[in-house]
């Protein structure tokens, strides 16, 4: 039964492909270049949400890769002048 929906997975997609490469091959030039326009104003907004999230991937594979990184950001946390209950809600009592 998984098999069967996994065929008809592929080949809706693979027939939503080929609607889509008929579609784009019946536009003009004109066309074309009009919907690339649009689409990158779309992923212009997306490429700056991968640009401002990139600093946080780093820190946060660097976080799974090397304890020390933690560690680190434990012990500047615990310096920060931050009220004692607020510090208890956090964990770091």
């Amino acid at each position: 039964m998984d098999s069967n929906s996994a065929a008809n997975k592929k080949g809706f997609i693979s027939q939503v492909n080929s609607n889509l490469q008929d579609f784009w091959s019946k536009l003009s030039d004109s066309q074309k270049s009009s919907l690339k326009k649009i689409w990158s104003i779309l992923t212009y907004k997306w490429q700056w949400q991968i640009i401002l999230n990139a600093p946080f991937l780093v820190i946060w594979i660097l976080d799974q890769k090397i304890p020390a990184v933690h560690s680190f950001d434990m012990q500047l946390i615990s310096l920060l002048p931050i009220p004692m209950t607020i510090k208890t809600f956090l964990g770091f009592s």
